[in-house]
């Protein structure tokens, strides 16, 4: 009787990988789509990309907008030294 389940258990275990190797079962296949359905689907998408076209440009993403200044730094315009006249001008 040992000798059977042994046969038995050798037998499961060389029938599994062959097993494994079996193809997967096929998907169920769709019917053929009517004409209204394909007519009714090219509907769908021209509708779809209309309303992308009315979708305003977005500008660039700034991530660092808010930490750096907007506009760039104006140039600070350098006066020239007040000249000095000699009346003007105090001893220590």
């Amino acid at each position: 009787m040992r000798v059977l389940g042994a046969a038995a258990a050798v037998a499961l275990l060389l029938a599994a990988p062959a097993y494994a190797q079996r193809g997967a079962p096929s998907a169920p296949q769709d019917p053929p789509k009517s004409q209204t359905q394909i007519e009714q689907e090219k509907a769908t998408e021209n509708a779809y990309k209309r309303s992308l076209r009315n979708i305003p440009d977005q500008p660039a993403a700034d991530p660092w907008g808010g930490a750096r200044a907007v506009e760039a730094p104006k140039p600070v315009a350098k006066d020239p030294p007040a000249k000095r006249s000699k009346a003007s001008t105090t001893a220590n």
